[in-house]
């Protein structure tokens, strides 16, 4: 039963039971035997160590924290700009039944990027672990040169800073968490991410770094999945791409996977996780899964406009729930994921669940620091445009091919 019950009979929809059944398909996590495995590892990179979480009220970073709590880290500082979701991220932690949480923990509503962060940062002398988590991450991110120069200060220009303050202070380990969205890049996003990786590797000579591609995160924050179970709450209708195939990690595994390239990965490598092709799903399917689960049957619409007219039949009892489902017309969308391109050296038998992109070299600094130049002073002008953005990036990622079809997610349900 995707339903459980409580106090009163009153019952309530178990998100974790409904991933697993319908999303990945998974009745354990995909992890659980590397972790197992490579306890003794685990423990020795993470007990009585000072880490740092940047972006850690988010839904990933939220779940690399609950990874690493168990193995007793002796201080935990999370940061991040949503206060709201460092207070529930406190509650949540605190209410866990045998939930490690260390005596020096502190949640600080804060900016990475200000200056009193780096304050803080100095007069603790830096952490063991740092994770940095704070990103854009939506493809619909992408709107204009706006949303596309606070997308890439976030993404990249943020990061070189962090990292400029690292190598004064080096930890024993720094993961950031990338995109499978990455390899062979169609939008700015994944062309950003693309371009992180390389700066973590600029500085890979001073400290090691790691990081990560991987798939969707089932409802995670944001995402449309998530926006399915907003809009049922609403008794609004769903919209949903029958064309665009992902592959889907829970948001446990997503911890996971981070812990798991964080402590165990070596230099320079980006970890991915073990998905066969046939394990993509479409959102369509999600949403009617949803829908089914909830007890709706599915009513399919020609246009957006029509299944919101036909939604105002459920505030009266209508068990028919109006969707429109369509094909992806947005920039930047791509149809399938892929997480490593045909020029990388991929280890497949490492670990059992995750496979490892390797013989990565060390980034040439000079390199990164002409294309920083080449975005400030773009940044700096007031008639920069997107396509000259676009073309900035395709000089350094010569295999960027941005599709670009001058609509936006937002323009969409």
């Amino acid at each position: 039963m995707i339903f459980s019950a409580f106090t009163g009979g009153k019952k309530v929809f178990d998100l974790s039971k409904f991933i697993s059944e319908y999303v990945t398909k998974r009745p354990i996590s995909m992890f659980y035997e590397d972790i197992q495995n490579n306890k003794e590892e685990l423990t020795k990179k993470i007990k009585d160590k000072t880490v740092l979480v940047i972006g850690g009220a988010g839904s990933i970073g939220s779940s690399y924290i609950k990874a690493i709590l168990p193995f007793e880290p002796k201080t935990l500082v999370v940061v991040d700009i949503n206060e709201n979701g460092l207070a529930e991220l406190t509650r949540d932690l605190r209410s866990t039944k045998g939930m490690f949480v260390p005596e020096d923990y502190i949640p600080y509503p804060m900016d990475f990027a200000a200056p009193v962060f780096e304050k803080m940062f100095r007069a603790r002398g830096g952490f063991d672990v740092v994770a940095n988590f704070s990103a854009h991450k939506h493809v619909r991110s992408e709107k204009d040169i706006y949303s596309v120069e606070a997308l890439i200060q976030n993404n990249v220009l943020h990061a070189k800073k962090l990292l400029d303050l690292l190598a004064e202070f080096p930890p024993e380990e720094y993961f950031c968490v990338s995109t499978d969205k990455a390899a062979n890049p169609v939008n700015i996003m994944g062309a950003s991410k693309r371009i992180m990786e390389d700066v973590i590797f600029a500085y890979s000579d001073k400290f090691p770094v790691k990081t990560a591609r991987f798939a969707n995160v089932a409802f995670s924050n944001g995402s449309l999945p998530a926006g399915f179970l907003a809009r049922l709450q609403k008794l609004q209708p769903l919209s949903a791409p029958s064309d665009v195939r992902r592959y889907f990690v829970s948001p446990e595994e997503s911890g996971q996977i981070c812990m798991l390239s964080c402590m165990l990965g070596n230099n320079r490598e980006i970890f991915f996780p073990k998905l066969e092709e046939e394990q993509m799903i479409t959102f369509d399917v999600i949403a009617t899964e949803l829908l089914h689960a909830h007890g709706y049957e599915v009513l399919h619409c020609d246009s957006g406009e029509e299944a919101i007219d036909k939604a105002e039949a459920l505030k009266e009892g209508s068990n028919k729930y109006p969707v429109h489902y369509s094909g992806s017309n947005t920039s930047g969308e791509k149809s399938f994921e892929e997480f490593y391109t045909d020029e990388e050296s991929v280890d497949m038998h490492r670990l059992q669940s995750l496979g490892i992109v390797t013989g990565k070299d060390l980034i040439d600094m000079n390199k990164v620091n002409v294309l920083f130049e080449e975005l400030e002073n773009a940044f700096s002008k007031d008639a920069v445009t997107k396509e000259e953005v676009v073309r900035i990036i395709g000089r350094y990622l010569p295999n960027f091919e941005h599709i670009e079809k001058g609509k936006s997610l937002d323009s969409k349900m």
